[in-house]
């Protein structure tokens, strides 16, 4: 290039000193201004140097195409590629690689030169909540073929109602027979407010937890009495008044009590045999006459008459499953007559 200034001169001017001077003085700014044009840089990949390059361009864009030097779009590059060019300056070029990244059902093929895996996720637009899991973790080092999950983790609190169970107390009572029982007040249940944390990952639930209980109304306790009063029982004559205790034999037995409802007799109104006792009649109490009863009939026959202590004359006129040896059960018009009788001993009487 100067070789050709320097003809081109010769061509124009003489051969005399003010010729030559002028020679000079072009040549010496072309060489100047030569000089400032050229340009060196250290380009660095991945932290290695990797070349130097000499360079007339006037950014670091063009001087890398100039090179055929490539630049990914996902590649990190400082100073920008846009950047002017300084004599000496360096540029430093991180590759992207490739990471797998599961995500929201999804499975990514990521290209990135973050250096770690919570900046990756932000370049990449991908939103991670507090609660959410990323695997490996946010600081871990973005490398060649690295795998990511992420779980979407979610909490929520649930509130539900809930039963609470009342308690059975039982107090001994001196004005019953002995294992005589008698409900003295029903249990009322009682009601509280449960908070569970319910976790779901990725949208299934993983586990519940109960975070707190809020008592809205406290339980009543059932209290029943138990009988403690122990009287003997001596075997009757066979004689004896209609009016006084009756006469005959005497047993110690069990009473229950029982209605002709469903829940007793698994019968309801209008049902074949609703209400009709084992031996074909109506199920009656009868404080003033003969009631019926349930009797084992292995222990009682069926049709004996009996007096049972605390609820008159009887007859025993009907059967039970739940009758077996040493147990009656004793007929009610209601469930309240039910409830108040309990179950007791008893002293019974078996008459003529």
């Amino acid at each position: 290039m100067v070789e050709k200034l320097k003809k081109k001169i010769k061509e124009h001017f003489s051969n005399g000193p003010k010729a030559i001077l002028i020679v000079v003085v072009i040549l010496m700014t072309a060489s100047i201004i030569f000089t400032n044009m050229r340009k060196t840089i250290i380009v660095s990949i991945d932290g290695k140097e990797t070349q130097k390059i000499t360079t007339f361009k006037k950014t670091y864009a063009e001087a890398l195409t100039s090179k055929n030097i490539q630049v990914g779009p996902k590649d990190k590059v400082q100073p920008k590629l846009d950047t002017e060019i300084k004599d000496g300056s360096k540029l430093n070029i991180k590759k992207a690689v490739k990471v797998n990244v599961e995500v929201d059902g999804k499975k990514l093929a990521i290209q990135s030169a973050q250096d770690n895996i919570g900046n990756m996720l932000k370049e990449e637009g991908i939103k991670v909540k507090k609660l959410d899991r990323i695997v490996p973790s946010k600081e871990e080092k973005v490398k060649k073929g690295l795998n990511v999950t992420v779980t979407r983790v979610e909490e929520k609190l649930i509130k539900s109602k809930k039963d609470m169970d009342y308690e059975t107390v039982v107090k001994d009572d001196d004005s019953l027979e002995k294992g005589d029982k008698k409900v003295v007040r029903e249990g009322q249940s009682g009601e509280k407010e449960v908070t569970i944390k319910v976790v779901y990952e990725d949208g299934k639930e993983k586990a519940r937890k109960v975070v707190s209980e809020s008592i809205k109304k406290q339980p009543v306790s059932k209290v029943v009495a138990m009988g403690t009063k122990i009287t003997s029982v001596n075997a009757l004559s066979r004689g004896g008044s209609a009016t006084g205790t009756p006469s005959g034999r005497s047993l110690r037995m069990r009473a229950t009590a029982y209605t002709s409802s469903y829940e007793d007799t698994g019968k309801s109104p209008g049902s074949p045999g609703f209400g009709v006792t084992a031996t074909g009649t109506t199920a009656r109490r009868n404080p003033g006459g003969y009631s019926s009863i349930a009797v084992d009939p292995r222990v009682i026959p069926l049709g004996t008459k009996l007096f049972v202590e605390g609820y008159g004359y009887a007859i025993a006129e009907d059967t039970g499953g739940a009758i077996k040896g040493n147990v009656i059960d004793l007929y009610f018009d209601s469930d309240v007559e039910v409830s108040n009788w309990g179950s007791r001993w008893v002293n019974i009487y078996i008459l003529d």
